[in-house]
């Protein structure tokens, strides 16, 4: 079932993708090319005015942000796992400090260092980082694919292939926020030196990541069925290999934080530093982000969070009007239909995995 999601949700947002590329491509030819249309939110204005700009801004920055904190939440859950792993260490500055309070360490920990490096003004200055940061997390990822694969050969664990309605939901809100990438398809397409074979590329990424995501997860829950955890190198076990996967996979995901939350710098300061770069903003985020992380008992509920509400409405919603805003005099009855489908679903999907993805939430603090 899982499976299924994946391959259902990729095909979904890659057909949404492309219909942002035909919007531009249809202003475009209107204006001659002179729409200067660079970015979802450019687009969002072109079609809808102010408003149309202000809705995307608020979504990607909510869905760039809970990108960061997740990263957050999996740093600080991970390291609790990996020098707290049993009960009694859950030790501190008092006999009544939990694992929330341990974890909150390793977040504050992590906060001075993040001020820094979200201080810089410049991308370019973090590219070796980030070079660093993929290889590290390809290496960790083919690391556990190996060890899912070694205990599979061992034995076999009982597994299910529909789980119910909500945790249907809630795997489509996952898989929706590991599909979040829409913000970034008009900048990548009119950088293209072939931009007509846009459309192909596409497909075939998003086919090659479903493979590697599904293969990922169907490894993962064949090796540990039910006992699998939200974040699966809290499964493996002790050793030197198992903890430099798992700080492997922290590095990665602190180096790349700041590169995600670029976006969130330029949104805010171009509405409030009339552009200009400006420190006290880019500190104030970061903090944000950090107390929201505190906040958060487990990673992959907050992933469903986000991904059914924010990012279903940047994926299918939005999407789906501009397309029939765009193209209302020129398509028919059922390309309409096909737009005000695509809306409906998103409505649907953001309403009941929202629902059950802050069921989860609660029933944790509980």
């Amino acid at each position: 079932m899982g499976l299924l999601i994946l391959s259902f949700i990729a095909a979904s947002t890659t057909y949404c993708m492309t219909l942002l590329v035909q919007i531009r491509r249809k202003l475009d030819s209107y204006e001659n090319g002179t729409t200067n249309i660079s970015s979802f939110g450019d687009l969002g204005f072109a079609v809808c005015g102010t408003l149309g700009r202000f809705v995307v801004d608020v979504l990607i920055t909510l869905s760039q942000a809970g990108f960061c904190i997740g990263y957050i939440i999996f740093i600080a859950n991970t390291l609790l796992h990996l020098f707290h792993d049993e009960p009694s260490s859950d030790l501190g500055l008092s006999s009544g400090m939990s694992r929330f309070t341990v974890k909150s360490l390793y977040i504050w920990g992590c906060f001075p260092f993040q001020l820094g490096l979200n201080s810089i003004k410049t991308l370019t200055h973090l590219a070796p980082l980030s070079i660093f940061a993929d290889v590290v997390d390809i290496g960790a990822m083919g690391v556990v694919m190996l060890e899912d694969l070694r205990l599979i050969m061992r034995r076999r664990r009982e597994v299910k292939a529909f789980g119910g309605v909500s945790v249907f939901f809630y795997g489509m809100g996952v898989a929706l926020f590991g599909y979040e990438g829409i913000a970034m398809v008009l900048p990548i397409e009119s950088e293209m030196k072939d931009n007509a074979k846009f459309n192909k590329i596409l497909a075939l990424s998003m086919g090659l990541t479903t493979l590697m995501y599904g293969a990922f997860g169907a490894l993962g829950y064949f090796a540990f069925g039910d006992k699998t955890k939200d974040i699966i190198t809290s499964n493996l076990g002790t050793g030197w290999i198992s903890s430099l996967v798992q700080l492997g996979l922290c590095i990665n995901l602190f180096f790349t934080f700041p590169l995600m939350m670029n976006p969130v710098f330029e949104i805010v300061e171009r509405r409030f530093s009339a552009g200009r770069y400006s420190l006290w903003l880019r500190w104030l985020l970061v903090l944000i982000v950090s107390l929201v992380a505190l906040f958060v008992p487990n990673f992959a509920d907050f992933l469903s969070l986000v991904g059914s509400s924010v990012c279903c409405c940047l994926g299918f919603i939005l999407p789906g009007l501009f397309h029939l805003l765009a193209f209302k005099d020129e398509q028919g009855c059922k390309g309409c239909s096909l737009d005000i489908g695509i809306m409906i679903f998103g409505v649907v999907l953001a309403i009941s995995g929202t629902w059950f993805s802050l069921m989860e939430i609660l029933s944790a603090k509980e």
